[in-house]
């Protein structure tokens, strides 16, 4: 089988399965309005590195694409970007404040060892106050659903430009 085939095939098998938003838009405007709410009062950056990183762990190459083109576009260094995946080994590259939230991000978005640990929480609320955490909370959920929709339906990555809408 050439390469051209093989490309071919797996393109097949990764097109896009539905567009779940012209099927429930009703959903999609809620999640939209959801999306709004839950990242009114955080840093902009800090909401970009956690939309990242939960969209990496999740395998949504969709979300990957979209927020980081946004991310870029609003000033992130390519090198913060790249390092995200392998935090743990490169904090130097990011405030105490963001590490508490990427760590954060990490545990709300696998769930499969139980809990979030006690000591990831307890370090996230010396960094944020009481709504700020809550709203913080609040945006990684709705990144995880809408890596969800993103993963499930196969929405297809590459095409996005900073500013637009999925």
């Amino acid at each position: 089988m050439s390469t051209a085939q093989e490309n071919a095939e797996y393109a097949a098998e990764q097109a896009p399965r539905l567009k779940w938003a012209e099927h429930a838009p009703e959903v999609y405007k809620a999640m939209v309005r959801l999306d709004a709410s839950a990242k009114q009062g955080l840093d902009p950056a800090l909401y970009g590195l956690v939309k990242i990183r939960a969209s990496q762990i999740n395998h949504c190459a969709f979300c990957l694409d979209m927020h980081t083109k946004d991310a870029l576009a609003a000033g992130e260094s390519v090198e913060r970007i790249v390092q995200l995946s392998a935090w743990e080994e490169s904090r130097h590259f990011y405030t105490e404040k963001e590490l508490a939230a990427i760590e954060l991000t990490e545990a709300i978005t696998v769930l499969t060892d139980g809990f979030v640990p006690d000591e990831v929480y307890d370090r996230a609320a010396k960094h944020f106050e009481e709504a700020e955490l809550a709203r913080l909370i609040a945006a990684i959920t709705v990144i995880n659903a809408w890596n969800r929709f993103g993963v499930t339906t196969r929405m297809t990555p590459g095409h996005y430009q900073p500013g637009q809408h999925a």
